[in-house]
């Protein structure tokens, strides 16, 4: 396997327009945009030639990383006239491959973090003789997922919608969002219109005999969709819990990017990211969340599992839990933002204005 199609794009966003003016595939996660560290294990698995399919913003993620020379890979790029979901931009690219009509093709998600061993769900394609190897995963509480049950050699079986009873669910299998495609098995999808692979394109393979194979991969999976999945993402990438050859630098509690200040009795634990020319003061404690570049923690300051913009400042005292400042925001001294709270960028909270604990 030499190529890959990573799907970007239009297809979770959700940290946008309301915290960040970068496009969410381009905000940082353990120092570099996410997309990198996509883009830099496929390289890790042999992967050297990649077709970005995006349904927008091609001329932000072009820019940046080129013809992907830098990452040892060579990156075209497809923009979507009008969204066309899974299965059809999987379609829209295919005449963007070099690979022969039985080569395997890796087709990945830019919006999932993952431990998987890329080599082995190719590996497991090739020896099945599969036509489309998915990843799949187990998770505690499937409700909110598709199920994907296979059989005793690992063969997919069926595709069922989100259960709506505890008797639905037959399993804890989901689709992890990376295939292995045979070459030949793309062209079969319907081109120039919008197509669902988990609704259309793998339950019609299976009616029409195609042989699905499914490799349960428990190590690390994360859909970054959500601002609280996309700091803990980032925190685990610095921690080494999600592996990655793209973090700038050695795993561990935190990892400060050059230009950034950060006080001598300062303490950033739990795998915090400060970016670079941004500014931690005395005493403040920071765990397990994204400090972006130019921000400013100011002395005494409390931030856990929490996102603070580019430019952002976070007062004295003030104390962040599970919160997502957007950019350029201001949050004044000693206050007091908890789990799920959103300030949208540019605002301004002013000095003890919000408080979420009682006065004693």
């Amino acid at each position: 396997m030499t190529e890959a199609i990573l799907l970007v794009g239009g297809r979770g966003t959700r940290l946008r327009p309301l915290t960040v003016r970068t496009p969410k595939p381009m905000v940082p996660a353990a120092g570099v945009p996410f997309l990198t560290h996509q883009l830099a294990r496929a390289r890790a698995a042999g992967v050297e030639h990649i077709v970005l399919a995006t349904s927008y913003l091609a001329e932000v993620f072009e820019p940046y990383f080129g013809d992907g020379s830098s990452l040892g890979l060579h990156i075209e790029y497809v923009t979507e006239e009008e969204p066309l979901g899974t299965g059809g931009a999987i379609r829209n690219v295919a005449s963007r491959l070099r690979s022969g009509p039985d080569d395997p093709v890796l087709i990945f998600n830019g919006d999932i973090l993952t431990g998987l061993d890329i080599r082995a769900l190719v590996a497991v394609h090739e020896s099945t003789g599969a036509d489309v190897s998915l990843h799949l995963t187990r998770v505690e509480d499937p409700r909110a997922f598709g199920l994907v049950p296979t059989d005793a050699t690992g063969r997919v079986t069926a595709f069922l919608e989100k259960p709506q009873s505890p008797e639905e669910i037959v399993t804890d299998q989901i689709n992890a969002g990376a295939y292995v495609f045979r070459r030949s098995v793309i062209d079969t999808i319907p081109a120039g219109r919008p197509v669902s692979v988990e609704r259309e394109t793998f339950p019609e393979l299976l009616a029409n005999g195609a042989h699905l194979q499914g490799m349960v991969d428990s190590t690390y999976w994360l859909d970054l969709g959500t601002p609280q999945a996309f700091v803990r993402g980032s925190a685990d990438l610095v921690l080494g819990r999600a592996p990655s050859p793209a973090v700038p630098g050695r795993c561990g509690d935190r990892l400060v990017l050059p230009t950034a200040t950060v006080a001598a009795d300062a303490k950033l634990t739990g795998g915090t990211v400060v970016g670079e020319g941004a500014r931690i003061g005395e005493g403040a404690r920071i765990s397990g969340s994204t400090v972006l570049a130019g921000a400013v923690v100011e002395p005494g300051a409390v931030v856990t599992d929490s996102f603070v913009g580019a430019g952002a400042r976070i007062g004295e005292r003030t104390v962040l839990t599970g919160t997502v400042v957007g950019d350029g925001a201001v949050v004044g001294p000693d206050n007091e933002l908890r789990e799920g709270v959103r300030v949208w960028c540019d605002t301004r909270i002013p000095a003890a204005s919000l408080r979420f604990s009682s006065d004693q």
